[in-house]
């Protein structure tokens, strides 16, 4: 049995481009860290093949955790949150559940690079109203096939690291947002 967190292909490509989008933007925190290392920018570059087909899932669920490994070792939180950014957004050939494990790594990114707590609440809270604002139609059609947050287990949304703490926030605003059911 699938897991609906996966999404069909073509909503797993559609979700690919915005989850490298989401990526993307916070790409420059983890390469002024570790300038030489490749790995989150060629994983971004992958999911916009992905997203336009020229790259097939079955290839990039093989390579999906080098970009997460790019964060082993950097010392500096935002960089790590935004290498991580662009594992997820890899990772969305695999589950399409992945593109919103993309964009609350990157607004935890935002946050990590403000510069006090006020500031950070502040920027983790923009890149989360950007990464709606950014949600094309056939995106958020496709991110609404996904269960919320801790509804099924079988996945990235379910009891793991994205349910926790200040990812799962970030998720249930999107998720809230593309619903409609924002308060």
């Amino acid at each position: 049995m699938v897991s609906p967190q996966a999404l069909d292909e073509h909503h797993r490509r559609i979700v690919a481009a915005w989850a490298a989008d989401c990526a993307e933007r916070v790409l420059p925190l983890f390469e002024r860290v570790v300038p030489d290392d490749p790995r989150p920018r060629d994983a971004i570059a992958r999911a916009r093949g992905f997203a336009v087909g020229t790259l097939d899932a079955v290839g990039e669920i093989r390579r999906r955790f080098v970009a997460g490994r790019a964060a082993s070792g950097v010392g500096d939180a935002a960089a790590v949150a935004a290498a991580r950014a662009a594992a997820q957004a890899a990772g969305v050939a695999h589950m399409g559940a992945h593109a919103l494990g993309a964009a609350a790594y990157a607004a935890i990114a935002a946050g990590l690079a403000a510069p006090d707590d006020a500031d950070a609440a502040a920027a983790s809270g923009e890149e989360v109203r950007w990464q709606i604002l950014d949600l094309s139609a056939a995106a958020r059609d496709a991110l609404r096939r996904l269960p919320l947050l801790g509804e099924d287990s079988a996945g990235p949304l379910g009891s793991g690291l994205l349910a926790r703490g200040d990812l799962a926030e970030h998720i249930r605003r999107i998720q809230a947002a593309v619903t409609g059911s924002e308060t």
